[in-house]
């Protein structure tokens, strides 16, 4: 086998095509809790005691650390000179704070009750719990953050390894990895047996849905820990030269966040178009993204995370439903993520775009009327209307399992324009694509500062986000037929946001 260039200078031994894919491993180990995060997080800090309006503030910490850890993480691991190589070492220190994290959240019930939130037992008391809640929040947020400082470098480290495989190999063997960890973290998430299988993570503190998700965490941090020692294995790094670093730092260009803001004016033609659009989109996914399974929870099976024990057992059921309609969303998602390519080469990458926002504006709107529906007074209370169809909740998830296309356009069709109008300028791909960034973080920061207010003025539940979604969705459905450049059929590449929020 021959030997690639790294970016020091030094030749990379080539890698073969299965230990490129050992290689990436981690990402698989990253993506299993990145769907733990989506899928059970949200309910489970409000039975912390935590206000449904507040939780989704907690997602603050997911664009501050994409705006501002990755691009930091991937320039210090550009000029990183550790005998490990350029990537490993942020990603085995990244994945050890994962480890942390996950095991803060898991145990923030029993941190709290030994720090005196209360003496009774998890079975009689439905109050709240300050110091528990106070560990979960750390533990998310730092969680969030360690996720971002692996992401990172785990995607350069692909490109560095890829050699005559190519970058398309490269990107579809971490999708593929992104897919297994999807299936298993919502599969996990979904479980309701994990307290019965580990009896002992039960405790006063640590009832059964606490003692699931406890269970999903801890086997987690063993997926990821092998995951992590596999790829410290296979991906061999040619460690930087010094002296090159050395002179790339004191050239002085700027770098991470710095850079991607001053090059704004350097954009190519087309791509101011693409980040409104892009910041439409993700407008009009963040409410689904981060209440999904809140949402199944309330709305479609009336539990409540903080009512009597009938109506916590329902929210459960609920929030696991919604897990495996993520879960069945994660299949659809990769099959279609093959389906991408050849219909933009066909349709161009406009018409799928915009076909795909059209399915989610119908989409959040059946969410709306499915939600109203289901408690039988559209502009009631949502925490005490009561069941009228039971057809609704295989409804319910169908639509889960319909939006696993259009999320697998928004994880790569934005990314191949992107790519398409920096080729058509002869370069700036890394600067695009930071740009692009800054279109996904900042409707995240509106969503998670807005909707939990918006929900509470409406009646504290999660069917007024939705409704404004589909109105984005309409919206970028409309910029996007007014907005998009009309780029070449043929050119189209496939690109891969390769996961995460």
């Amino acid at each position: 086998m021959g030997d690639t260039e790294d970016g020091g200078g030094k030749k990379q031994p080539q890698i073969s095509l299965v230990g490129l894919f050992l290689a990436c491993m981690v990402a698989g180990g990253v993506q299993y809790g990145w769907a733990l995060q989506l899928s059970l997080l949200t309910p489970y800090v409000q039975t912390l005691g935590i206000p449904h309006a507040l939780t989704s503030v907690m997602w603050l910490c997911g664009p501050i650390a994409g705006l501002l850890v990755q691009p930091c993480v991937g320039l210090y691991s550009d000029k990183c000179t550790s005998k490990l190589g350029r990537r490993r070492p942020f990603i085995f220190t990244g994945c050890i704070i994962i480890c942390i994290s996950v095991i803060v959240i898991g145990f923030s019930s029993d941190i709290g009750y030994a720090l005196g939130d209360t003496t009774e037992d998890c079975k009689v008391y439905t109050g709240k719990r300050l110091h528990a809640a106070l560990f979960f929040v750390m533990g998310f947020w730092l969680l969030d953050f360690s996720n971002n400082t692996v992401q990172g470098p785990a995607r350069a480290l692909m490109a560095d390894l890829a050699g005559s495989h190519g970058p398309s190999a490269a990107n579809a063997i971490f999708v593929s990895w992104m897919a297994i960890g999807n299936i298993l973290g919502y599969s996990s998430g979904s479980t309701n047996d994990w307290h019965k299988w580990f009896p002992f993570l039960q405790t006063r503190a640590c009832c059964e849905a606490c003692a699931n998700l406890k269970g999903a965490f801890l086997v987690s941090v063993v997926f990821l820990s092998l995951s992590t020692v596999v790829t410290m294995v296979f991906a061999t790094e040619v460690p930087l030269d010094p002296a090159t670093a050395k002179s790339e730092s004191e050239a002085g260009e700027p770098s991470g966040p710095l850079a991607v803001f001053k090059g704004l004016k350097n954009l190519p033609p087309g791509m101011p178009q693409v980040l409104v659009v892009t910041g439409l989109t993700w407008l009009s996914w963040f409410p689904f993204i981060l209440f999904d399974t809140d949402w199944m929870g309330r709305e479609m099976y009336h539990g409540r995370p903080d009512g009597t024990p009938a109506e916590v057992a329902n929210f459960q059921e609920g929030v696991r439903q919604g897990a495996f309609g993520l879960l069945l969303n994660s299949v659809v998602l990769g099959f279609s993520s093959f389906l991408i390519e050849p219909m933009c080469r066909k349709l161009t990458a406009k018409v799928v775009w915009v076909m795909s926002s059209f399915i989610v504006c119908v989409a959040m709107a059946m969410v709306t009327v499915l939600g109203s529906w289901s408690l039988g007074d559209i502009g009631g209370n949502v925490q005490d209307a009561a069941a009228q169809d039971k057809g609704l909740k295989s409804a319910a998830l169908a639509l889960f399992v319909a939006l696993g296309f259009p999320f697998a356009v928004l994880c790569s069709v934005p990314f191949a324009v992107t790519a398409q109008l920096a080729a058509s300028k002869g370069g700036g791909q890394g600067l695009c694509t930071g740009v692009l960034n800054i279109s996904i973080v900042v409707p995240q920061m509106i969503i998670a500062v807005g909707s939990g207010p918006w929900d509470e003025l409406f009646g504290k539940g999660n069917i007024p986000a939705f409704g404004v979604a589909s109105v984005f969705a309409f919206t970028a459905a409309v910029a996007g037929i007014v907005m998009l450049p009309n780029l070449s059929k043929s050119s189209f590449r496939a690109v891969s946001m390769g996961g995460g929020h």
